[in-house]
């Protein structure tokens, strides 16, 4: 079985803005790196797709952030006091 390789954020934009650039050509990138050329064409497309996201405010974000943040506390919370609730049923019952 083929070990599974894991690139760093780093070193796929490094070699996704070469794409990009045109200097070498996607088949010589992925003979040069040893990669698919699909799997270039996977994070070409991603980068693509996310590179607006660089120029968000990070006031946006960080609203975002705290949205989900908030959410997920209330979450947590609803479920110690559920885990509590059932401590106390269980030992009853025991």
């Amino acid at each position: 079985m083929a070990k599974r390789r894991n690139f760093t954020p780093k070193f796929k934009a490094e070699v996704v803005i070469e794409a990009l650039c045109g200097q070498t050509s996607q088949a010589e990138l992925c003979r040069k790196h040893n990669l698919s050329d699909e799997q270039l064409s996977k994070w070409k497309r991603q980068f693509l797709e996310n590179a607006a996201t660089l120029f968000e405010s990070s006031d946006e974000r960080s609203d975002v952030d705290a949205e989900r943040i908030a959410h997920l506390e209330q979450l947590v919370e609803r479920l110690t006091v559920e885990l509590d609730i059932h401590k106390k049923v269980s030992t009853l019952l025991n």
